[in-house]
């Protein structure tokens, strides 16, 4: 199929099937030639036949609360891609009962559909439901009756879907997609059994991902009621005292900078020193406590080199990011095994990732990693990696590694004060029970993105043996 060009015009007969839609986009993108790709398929239907519905939630007035009791979480169109979602913002009740659109449910397919990143997918998680999302978030609600919902995730996700969905965008500054601009989309249909396998394996992946955070919550509650500070569990951080009009009697040349003596997170360290603890430093002896070494990277295929994922994209459910040549970058682009990934430079918003960390571990150890993680690796064996991390994984680390912070726009850590920084230890068979639930937990993440990767593989040949 040639797309349009000078020497091949857009026809009238195009025009039609596009909505009489003047802008370039759906002519010169790959976006019409994957849907006269779909048309070549022995049965197919427009996405509005198979979907109950097709919507966003419309705007509507956001009041903030920090209080669980009288708050619903509320995912933004980035949140919806985050692995863990365990800090995410929240609404008020009163907000979220105005606009009975707001509630997802698991097994719908979600598509960004403002801004850059426009098009995006993803699925409704099992975490999710309940849960308030923006407006800039499509709903695409599958009828059941009609299409089972893994496997049109499925296909909306994969690289049939994809260039459709981004082929109705328009607008310049401000990308949009609105409901009617992909409600013609041409969904493949399959007999065989076909469908059901893909949706199996997407309801698989769905529980797996909901062992991963089930897992890691479950280590961090377990790791400070072990260590003898249940009370760290629920923080609530902004409904103590605010850090105003406060005095250090005789501060050190280490740090004038009042953030850094913030008392309230300096209420923590004493909770966190008043049990058995060790400072990071010292658990890093041996191993590793820094950033990455600054490089200039040189871009490459998926085929000759690794991608590397910054610190917004290394918290993603699927990691994304761009391909670099490996041996023009230095070595500690690459983990090893456990290493804890500190996201080190950003500012103090609240939704900012500086402060959050992850554990790069399994299938993560593929990708490469920018140099704006503190690399944080163990020199001592019975402090494991999987055991740092479900400490810092934790609202009480946040706070702490952002009260540590130096620099102008952008922040890190002052170093002295990060190797300073206390780790509870509970006991040993504790400590080694909390790292095995962390391990399982990834590897049950792991296994889930087999699963979606073998649906995409199986719809891939589906799609493939149908079009010959």
């Amino acid at each position: 199929m040639k797309l349009a060009s000078p020497d091949n015009p857009v026809q009238a007969s195009w025009l039609a099937e596009q909505g009489f839609r003047l802008d370039p986009g759906p002519y010169v993108s790959d976006a019409y030639a994957a849907r006269k790709y779909l048309h070549r398929m022995p049965h197919s239907e427009p996405l509005h036949s198979v979907t109950a519905r097709v919507f966003h939630a419309g705007r509507v007035t956001r009041e903030w609360t920090t209080d669980p009791a009288h708050g619903v979480p509320f995912l933004g169109s980035a949140d919806i891609f985050e692995a863990d979602l365990a800090n995410l913002p929240m609404i008020t009740k009163r907000s979220f009962d105005k606009n009975p659109k707001l509630p997802l449910e698991p097994g719908w397919t979600l598509v960004t559909r403002s801004g850059m990143t426009a098009g995006r997918v993803t699925y409704a998680r099992l975490s999710m439901a309940g849960a308030a999302c923006s407006e800039d978030v499509l709903r695409v609600v599958p009828d059941l009756v009609r299409i089972p919902a893994g496997y049109l995730y499925t296909f909306l996700a994969s690289p049939f879907g994809i260039p459709v969905i981004k082929g109705g965008i328009y607008g310049t500054s401000v990308k949009h997609i609105e409901p009617s601009h992909i409600a013609d989309l041409p969904v493949p249909r399959f007999g065989g059994g076909v469908e059901q396998r893909i949706d199996a394996l997407i309801t698989e992946a769905m529980q797996l991902r909901q062992h991963y955070e089930d897992g890691v919550r479950e280590a961090t509650r377990d790791l400070f009621v072990s260590a003898g500070i249940p009370e760290l569990l629920d923080l609530r951080w902004h409904d103590r005292e605010r850090d105003l009009a406060f005095t250090i009697e005789r501060p050190t040349a280490l740090s004038l900078r009042a953030l850094n003596y913030s008392p309230r997170a300096r209420r923590i360290i004493d909770a966190l020193r008043s049990v058995t603890h060790r400072p990071l430093g010292d658990i890093c002896t041996g191993g590793s406590l820094r950033t990455g070494a600054r490089f200039k990277r040189y871009d490459s295929d998926s085929h000759h080199g690794v991608r590397l994922v910054g610190q917004r994209q290394a918290f993603w459910l699927r990691p994304s990011g761009r391909w670099i040549n490996p041996k023009l970058a230095p070595d500690d682009i690459h983990m090893t095994d456990e290493t804890v990934l500190i996201a080190a430079h950003g500012t103090l918003g609240e939704r900012e990732v500086f402060g959050r960390s992850l554990l790069a571990t399994g299938r993560a150890l593929s990708n490469a990693y920018s140099q704006d993680f503190v690399r944080v690796v163990s020199g001592q064996e019975d402090a494991p990696g999987a055991y740092l991390f479900a400490f810092f994984r934790t609202d009480a680390a946040f706070r702490i590694l952002r009260s540590m912070s130096v620099g102008g726009k952008q922040q890190e850590y002052h170093p002295s004060l990060l190797r300073d920084l206390p780790v509870p230890m509970a006991a040993a068979a504790d400590r080694e029970r909390i790292a095995g639930v962390v391990r399982q937990a990834y590897r049950d993440r792991d296994d889930a993105d087999r699963k979606e990767d073998e649906a995409f593989a199986l719809l891939d040949k589906a799609v493939r043996e149908a079009a010959r």
